[in-house]
Formats: structure tokens, sequence, C-alpha cells
């Protein structure tokens, strides 16, 4: 089993910045792909970006290149989401995700965290 535990989301204007952070425990070197989701409300859950977590390969969705910058910190088990130039339309809960290839699909990732709220308005 693997344990994701998001933070630092919250409520942001418009063009600001935000930095979500995943710890991960467990048995976390049975995962190699950790990824970020996000659900609108009324929406589907969908990919945001994904590192492999050994070489550090990115990916992204096409709505947040040169926005977001997903990274991680292997010493401390901790995934993060850069979030800039944020737009009301990003406002969803952020899911961070553990599984085994990047790929921009749910099912790839078999452990989830609980989620983190981040709301962009004015």
């Amino acid at each position: 089993q693997v344990q994701l535990v998001e933070s630092g989301g919250g409520l942001v204007q418009p063009g600001g910045s935000l930095r979500l952070s995943c710890v991960a425990s467990g048995r976390t070197f049975s995962t190699n792909a950790m990824g970020w989701f996000r659900q609108a409300p009324g929406k589907e859950r969908e990919f945001v970006a994904a590192i492999n977590w050994r070489g550090g390969g990115t990916d992204y969705a096409d709505f947040v290149k040169g926005r977001f910058t997903i990274s991680r910190d292997r010493a401390k088990n901790t995934l993060f989401l850069q979030m800039n130039s944020l737009k009301p339309e990003d406002t969803a809960v952020y899911y961070c995700a553990a599984g085994y290839i990047i790929r921009p699909v749910i099912g790839e990732y078999e452990y989830w965290g609980q989620g983190t709220q981040v709301t962009v308005s004015s």
C-alpha cells in the first residue's frame, strides 16, 4: 500500500500562484509514476501532469503547459505542483496519484490522495 497526503491548496486571485505538495509513504518503491489530476464541480476528473519518479521525465496536459511545473524530492518522498498564472477555470480539487507508468489515464494510477481544494477567484 502507498499512502498519499496532499497539501497547499487554498484561495488565490487570478494570475496568482500556488504550490501543492504530496507526501508519499508506505511501499513507495513499488511505484514509479506519480501524477496530479483535478476535478471541478460537475466535471470528470482529468489529468494535469505526471513525473517518472526515478528518471524525472514529465508529461503535461496541454491546458497547463507553460504555467504548471511538476517536480519531486526523492529524498523526502514528496511530489510538488507549482502552479503559476492561475485562472478561474483552474478551480478544482487536485488529487495526487501513484502508479507504474506515466500515462494521462486515471486507470493507470492505483493509489490516490484525498485531494486539496484550489479556488481561483477575485
